[in-house]
């Protein structure tokens, strides 16, 4: 894959054959984000487990310290008491079976979140085929199935995040922005890391993490030493 001038000269920062330690992946990163906007920064955590097998499956959610720079958008579906409760904490659209012909019919897809409260699951299982394939369906495990809205919400806004494995088990996460300073990106990544680290599934057999790579949007990936991490 061909890569543009700005990529090539912010690589050349990055030892190739190097395991770098946290405090310096963060320095490189900032240094290696160099696009015309505030990159995100990304950490792409490859896994030992087998995500076909349930007792391996990995899927948890975590408050990162100082948010994930990114304006989230909140759909709750909610009724009565609970979607007034929902309006009050923040959430931005909240409703209920009215808006299944809008999201099926119309296409509408202008949220990042879903939270749903346990009786409304009936009606959002309907959406099951639009929202599972864009990581959107609510889960009781991440937290957005729960009666506590106002918790839910409020949590989200200040920066809480999904983490789960993917077709390959690989977990994909932001963990802030390029503007962000340093101690923030190292500090919401250990907080991810202790939560990851905890998930680990109690019937994975051999080596947990395999690897840990930080990068920005458009930047270069930075591997991280794992045996330092794990250890820490």
């Amino acid at each position: 894959m061909k890569r543009g001038k700005r990529y090539q000269e912010a690589a050349k920062n990055v030892d190739r054959t190097n395991l770098y330690d946290s405090t310096e992946a963060m320095s490189l990163v900032k240094k290696t984000a160099v696009a015309k906007f505030d990159e995100t920064v990304e950490a792409h955590i490859r896994t030992g487990c087998d995500g076909r097998h349930a007792e391996q499956q990995i899927r948890g959610a975590v408050v990162l310290p100082h948010g994930t720079g990114k304006k989230v958008r909140i759909l709750v579906f909610a009724k009565g008491d609970k979607a007034a409760e929902a309006q009050a904490a923040g959430a931005d659209f909240v409703g209920a079976e009215d808006l299944i012909p809008k999201i099926q019919n119309e296409n509408w897809f202008e949220f990042d979140v879903v939270v749903a409260t346990p009786d409304m699951m009936g009606v959002v299982g309907r959406l099951g085929r639009v929202l599972g394939p864009k990581g959107l369906m609510p889960n009781p495990k991440a937290g957005t199935v729960t009666t506590d809205v106002t918790k839910a919400v409020a949590d989200i806004k200040a920066g809480k995040i999904e983490y789960r494995l993917d077709k390959t088990n690989i977990i994909h996460v932001p963990i802030g922005k390029a503007s962000f300073a340093e101690a923030m990106l190292e500090e919401n990544f250990k907080t991810l890391m202790d939560a990851v680290i905890k998930a680990k599934p109690s019937a994975l057999k051999g080596q947990y993490i395999k690897s840990i790579t930080v990068t920005s949007t458009m930047g270069p990936g930075i591997k991280l030493n794992v045996a330092k991490i794990m250890n820490a």
